[in-house]
Order: structure tokens, then sequence, then C-alpha cells
């Protein structure tokens, strides 16, 4: 039996029909992901950004490995498609973009950055998966777009929005289209997995890359550095409740609630990444608040449904 196996038992006991825990249950998603950038962050002071990375993703496949090869009998020519796409568009490919963003711009910056998901979902969606939007929805894709590069020109100590703009919060931007591919084709094109089913299956395609990966990457100055152990220990902690856990409270809870009310986590995980950032010592100016309002305010416009 797999060590997640009786925890995941357990946890599906619980009410999850009752809104104090499901607000609970939000709360410990938002400070999951919040405090992943910071892991990140932690990871790359030994390690360079791809191993950081491709460490992150073979831990995850080694945890979800019992559950993905009892899953791989349910993978079909109808499904395996999206579940590539899922495993490396969905995972794989964010992975290296973040931590690549994050050896120029602070945890707290990509976790703010991070909050566009919601808006490349719908802007996706409706382009190519034949969605529909309000107006209103197509107006907060613009303000939190307007956010976002705020945040990506402003995040240096500068009001020179031409000389300084920190292009490194554009591999974030890239991510976050990545998230809305991945979030359509699983609303659309799946249907006949779960979530814990089709994200442990995806983790059998990614993880064996990622292991391969690692096997001719030099390590030679990750071993140099003091706390080499001590960030592997924190990519590991990254790998395990930031990816495998996390997926598991919020595949629950999708089930239990809504799709609209996991989503909202997008808006507290800035909150988490921010104190996380002041925590580290990194400096947040009220020119960064004006834009992560702009970025709330568009991704709460984008979740306006109309009212039947």
């Amino acid at each position: 039996m797999h060590i997640f196996e009786p925890y995941f038992i357990k946890m599906t006991a619980f009410n999850f029909k009752n809104k104090f825990w499901q607000w609970v249950v939000l709360l410990f998603l938002a400070l999951i992901w919040g405090s992943s950038f910071i892991l990140m962050k932690k990871g790359l002071r030994s390690y360079s950004h791809d191993q950081v990375a491709a460490l992150r993703l073979f831990i995850s496949f080694l945890a979800f490995l019992p559950f993905g090869l009892k899953n791989l009998k349910k993978v079909t020519k109808e499904n395996y498609i999206s579940l590539l796409l899922v495993g490396f568009i969905g995972s794989a490919i964010p992975a290296f973009l973040f931590t690549k963003a994050q050896t120029q711009i602070d945890s707290s910056l990509a976790g703010m950055l991070n909050s566009m998901t919601p808006l490349f979902t719908l802007i996706i969606g409706l382009i190519f998966y034949n969605s529909k939007a309000l107006l209103i929805n197509v107006f907060g894709i613009f303000l939190g777009l307007i956010g976002a590069l705020g945040l990506i020109a402003f995040s240096k100590e500068t009001n020179n929005i031409f000389s300084n703009i920190n292009y490194y919060g554009l591999f974030i931007v890239v991510a976050t289209i990545c998230y809305g591919i991945n979030v359509n084709q699983v609303k659309y094109k799946i249907k006949d997995l779960n979530g814990l089913e089709l994200t442990s299956i995806a983790f059998m395609f990614v993880g064996p890359f990622a292991g391969a990966y690692l096997l001719f990457t030099d390590f030679s100055y990750a071993l140099s550095t003091n706390d080499y152990i001590l960030n592997l220990g924190y990519i590991a902690l990254l790998a395990v409740m930031g990816t495998m856990l996390a997926l598991i409270l919020f595949n629950t809870l999708i089930q239990h609630t809504s799709a609209l009310f996991g989503s909202s986590v997008t808006y507290i995980i800035p909150v988490f990444a921010i104190m996380w950032g002041l925590f580290d010592g990194e400096k947040i100016s009220i020119l960064h608040f004006l834009w992560i309002s702009l970025i709330f305010i568009g991704v709460y416009l984008v979740n306006i449904k109309k009212q039947k």
C-alpha cells in the first residue's frame, strides 16, 4: 500500500459538504501552492534551475508511481494524446519555466504572476475549445493582463518602464498559458478519468524523461555547496506537498464542491507567496500592490457567471 493511500482514504471520509471544511481545505491549498515559490528559491541556492525542475518532476513521479501503475491500463487510443499534453504542458514545461524565471525574479513576484492562469484559461477556452464568456469576462482578461504587464515592467526598483523591464517574468506568463491549455484539455477532452487517475498516468509519461535528464546533468556545483542536502529536501517537499498532496486535496475538493470554488484558490496563493517573500527578505512596494489589485479584479471579473 502506498504511503499516501491510507491518508487519502481517511481524507475522503471527511464531510467535504461542510462549508467550514471546504474553506479550511481551500486555505490549506493556497498555503501549499503559495509556499511552492519560496521552496523553488531555496532549491536554486544549490541546484541549477533545470535540476530543480527535473528533480521536482522525478520525485513527484516516484510518489505517483503506485497510482500510475495501477491506472496505466486505463490509457486508450482516445485519451493518450490528452494525457501527454496534461503531463508535459500541464506540469513539465511550467516546472522548467518557473525555475528559470526565479533565477532573476523574487518568489513573491512569481506568485503574483501565477494569478494570470484563469485569464488564459478563459482566452484559450474561447478560441480553441468553443467555451462561452460574458463581456465582463473579456474586460477582466484585459484588466488582468495590464496588471501582469505592470508587475513585469516594474519588478525592479525603478520607474523607468522601458530600460529596466524584467523579461524573466515572461517565462511565468508562458507557464500560465500552459496551465490554461491544461485546464481546458482536462475539462473538455478527458471524460473517462478522475483527477487522481489522469494526473498519476500523466506523470508516468513525464517521470522517465525527468529521470533521464538528471542522469546526464552535472551535480558537481550542487555538491560543492554547504546545504545541498537541505536544499534537496526543500525540492522533495515541493514535489510531495506542492504536487502530489496538493493535487489529491484539490481533486477531492472539486468532487465535493465545484470547479469555480476550487479555482478561487488562485486569489489566495499570491498572498502566501508575498508573505513568504517578505519573511525571506524580499521587498514589496506600493506599486506592486497596485498591479496585484488589477490582477485580482481581473480574475474576479473573469469568474463572473451569468445568473440563471
